[in-house]
């Protein structure tokens, strides 16, 4: 049994019966069902990582009780309310209240680009532009307040809706002209992320090919390319660097993003840039460079950074994949001479990562880097 996807207006009465569909799945122990409950259920899910599962064995996740309330839960979560209360509140919401329908209506517009209905609903509520979302999430925190250009970053808001359309920037245009604010803020991944933040992160717009002409459409009508924002996504530079997306860090800083930290100069490159910045460099951004300059490939950066006295032993800080050292993120993303390097200069390959208590090898194997895998393998690595 697999959810299928309901309209934004499906009185509460289509969810519980997906609940009792996926009730009735798991007791027939459909697979597809039990997955559902596996990936959204709270059951079988990490308390210190909400969205991990638990290692469970088939026996165990078999002999656990799951209940009608369970499987409203597990519907509310696939859909990635907080509760079925939030799915109740929003129901009542959508039919109750004209604002919120509309701004659900274009929502669904922008991700399917249906510029002919955008226009319309733009049109006929020009305030419609600068709405929010009022949902109800399991997120941090839980309403993120996205508004309709945030949704064209396909990031951090609902997992289903994280999509970009073939004509993004089309779309992007017409909210922008109809008077969408570039820099604000929503409320995601436990700070405030701008709509250029969450752009520059998202493998969805990356992926449709739009990814770099939003980033420019974004630039010409007043997005910042400085940090804006709170938590750990303020700089759009690392931010992007973070997520391996180094064209488009490249391309900020070539629409006049300053290079303003180490972290940001490391991960680039810019090794005149990193000498200069390293003197007054805070702690913190010091071991942010070694993280993002191990994982972009820059091999003098790293060399750098590690003569200057940064640990290659030490888990990377918050925000740029904490739960490894620098090795572990080099392998991931294929860089062979930074891995050579780290290696060289006392990286340890017997260190796992906090997550999935992966050694580099064991990530070597799971991303696909057969050269990297061959060269820890010549030096001695065992599984």
């Amino acid at each position: 049994m697999v959810v299928t996807l309901l309209p934004f207006d499906a009185p509460l009465a289509d969810y519980d019966r997906q609940a009792d569909e996926l009730l009735t799945g798991w007791h027939a122990g459909d697979e597809a069902a039990v997955l559902v409950f596996r990936q959204k259920h709270p059951k079988f899910l990490d308390t210190a990582i909400p969205w991990l599962q638990r290692k469970m064995t088939d026996a165990n996740v078999r002999s656990t009780v799951i209940d009608r309330e369970d499987a409203r839960k597990a519907v509310a979560r696939w859909y990635d309310f907080r509760d079925w209360t939030a799915i109740e509140t929003f129901v009542r919401s959508v039919h109750g209240d004209a604002a919120v329908a509309r701004f659900e209506r274009a929502v669904d517009a922008v991700i399917d680009g249906n510029s002919p209905v955008l226009r319309q609903l733009l049109a006929d509520d020009p305030a419609l532009v600068h709405a929010r979302s009022t949902r109800v999430t399991h997120f941090d925190p839980p309403v993120h307040r996205a508004t309709l250009l945030h949704y064209l970053a396909a990031n951090g808001v609902e997992g289903y809706r994280q999509r970009s359309p073939g004509n993004a920037v089309e779309i992007a245009k017409m909210l922008l002209d109809a008077g969408a604010d570039p820099n604000a803020v929503c409320n995601l991944y436990g700070g405030e992320c701008t709509t250029m933040s969450l752009l520059v992160s998202s493998a969805h717009p990356r992926r449709a090919g739009v990814e770099l002409p939003l980033l420019h459409v974004l630039i010409d009508r007043g997005a910042s390319v400085e940090p804006l924002g709170a938590g750990n996504w303020t700089s759009p530079i690392e931010t992007a660097l973070v997520f391996g997306h180094s064209d488009a860090a490249n391309a900020l800083v070539d629409r006049g993003a300053r290079v303003l930290t180490a972290a940001a100069a490391a991960g680039l490159g810019r090794i005149e840039d990193l000498r200069r910045l390293l003197r007054d460099a805070t702690p913190l951004d010091r071991h942010r460079a070694l993280a993002l300059a191990a994982q972009s490939g820059q091999v003098e950066a790293v060399r750098m950074l590690i003569d200057a006295g940064e640990d290659p032993n030490r888990l990377n800080p918050a925000g740029t994949h904490a739960h490894t050292p620098p090795l572990h993120q080099a392998v991931a993303a294929g860089q062979l001479d930074v891995v050579k390097l780290l290696i060289a200069r006392g990286a340890r390959f017997d260190l796992r990562d906090t997550i999935y208590h992966g050694t580099p090898l064991g990530w070597a194997a799971y991303c696909d880097q057969p050269e990297i895998a061959a060269y820890l393998r010549s030096i001695g690595v065992k599984e």
